[in-house]
């Protein structure tokens, strides 16, 4: 649960963008789409190899954005 702190006199606007502020940084959002549907770990292993091979090639000069 997230909680923000607002004053009497403080703008409903600036509460609500202290809110999404937070909101963002506890990667809530994130967590939920990930828990909607179940990958594999050997899936997950696969592309974290692939991410790292492109990363890689792309800092060899292989590869070109």
């Amino acid at each position: 649960m997230l909680i923000i702190d607002s004053k009497d006199c403080e703008n409903i606007d600036k509460a609500l963008k202290k809110y999404k502020k937070k909101f963002e940084k506890s990667k809530t959002l994130l967590q939920l789409r990930e828990r909607q549907a179940f990958t594999k770990p050997s899936i997950k292993h696969r592309t974290k190899v692939l991410k790292a091979v492109y990363k890689q090639q792309i800092a060899s000069g292989k590869l070109e954005k």
